[in-house]
């Protein structure tokens, strides 16, 4: 086997681990999230919760949310690395997942397994330093993390976060362009990038493109990006419900709390997927969510509120339309897995 090859197949080893390790969290912050926001009512800034139960049941998911993304970094520098990889990985991933700069820029879980492996590789570098016995001894609990984290947090905020701020502008720019000219173009757009990083930059940037255009009394946007975020979750939750063969035992274990996810519109719920078999996942949920989102413009659906998923039908003009988009972006993307994905048995025996 080639060194080309050894290289990719730990990378993978270690996107995998990131997932493992990742899972609880999914689980923990998506099902809490679903019940809390489950019991508010839509308006203008989202789904508003007023029992007090709830809100602390939403701090619980928004926390386990949050420790998604490091864990899954920390752990792909750890399956590279060892144990000196985990912190690094985690406070990098930390970073990707937290607006940094003077543009607020996050990567979300793309830079997050980005930042991973370069942590983990810079890592195994740092290990094969000659240094005196005396200095041995703190490498991998002080020497290896600072330097580590430092010379990659430095890189990812003065040198990586600059230029996508600057694309993240010129996408905004281009999107009001295309606002009124092409519906159909437009709602293409928007719903790919929705989902093509599912919570990242890309993604962030349609919200704030249909927030702005909210803010001027335009709707339509807002109701493709709506319909959008909910095809991803529950796209997986759909395959792994009529194809369970394609995937591990972990993967199903996500099945119902990924459905719920896409019910309230936390397109979150399908970065352990993503992140496990990118290949194949993220070209299926970016042409279900492109359609979903063209079908909803070319229909007239407006959402009223920033938020997504079946949830907010009530806030919804144009509610069978917005049914009907993510449904039919949904079945797309289901199709498209059933059709690429290999049965789990196959891919084992593949590696």
């Amino acid at each position: 086997m080639s060194k080309v090859n050894l290289i990719l197949k730990d990378i993978q080893k270690a996107f995998n681990t990131g997932v493992s390790f990742m899972l609880p969290a999914v689980v923990v912050g998506g099902i809490f999230l679903a019940i809390a926001l489950s019991s508010g009512e839509a308006g203008q800034n989202g789904m508003q919760i007023t029992n007090k139960f709830m809100k602390n049941l939403n701090d619980l998911g928004v926390i386990g949310f949050t420790m998604m993304i490091p864990l899954l970094s920390g752990y792909i520098a750890y399956s590279l690395a060892g144990k000196p990889g985990i912190v690094p990985g985690m406070i990098l991933g930390y970073l990707a997942n937290t607006p940094v700069g003077d543009e607020a820029i996050k990567t979300g879980f793309l830079g997050a397994m980005i930042l991973g492996v370069a942590s983990g590789y810079l890592v195994c570098w740092c290990k094969t330093w000659k240094v005196p016995v005396t200095i041995r001894t703190i490498m991998p609990i002080l020497i290896i993390p600072i330097f580590v984290t430092f010379v990659l947090g430095m890189f990812y905020i003065y040198v990586v976060a600059q230029p996508i701020g600057f694309a993240m502008n010129w996408l905004v720019s281009f999107l009001s362009s295309l606002q009124g000219s092409s519906a159909i173009l437009l709602g293409l757009i928007i719903g790919a990038m929705t989902a093509v990083d599912m919570g990242g930059p890309i993604n962030k940037t349609a919200t704030a493109f249909t927030l702005f255009l909210m803010a001027e009394g335009i709707y339509g946007p807002n109701g493709a990006h709506r319909i959008a975020v909910a095809i991803p979750p529950l796209a997986m939750a759909i395959s792994v419900f009529i194809d369970r063969k394609k995937y591990s035992a972990e993967e199903r274990d996500l099945g119902f709390p990924a459905f719920f996810m896409g019910l309230i519109g936390i397109t979150e719920g399908a970065i352990p997927f993503a992140a496990r078999d990118m290949k194949r996942v993220l070209p299926a949920i970016i042409i279900g969510s492109a359609v979903g989102g063209a079908l909803g413009m070319m229909n007239g659906v407006e959402t009223l509120v920033p938020h997504g998923g079946l949830i907010v039908l009530p806030a919804v003009n144009g509610k069978l339309w917005f049914f009907l988009s993510m449904f039919i972006g949904v079945a797309i993307s289901v199709l498209i897995l059933h059709f690429t994905k290999p049965n789990i048995e196959q891919t084992d025996s593949n590696v």
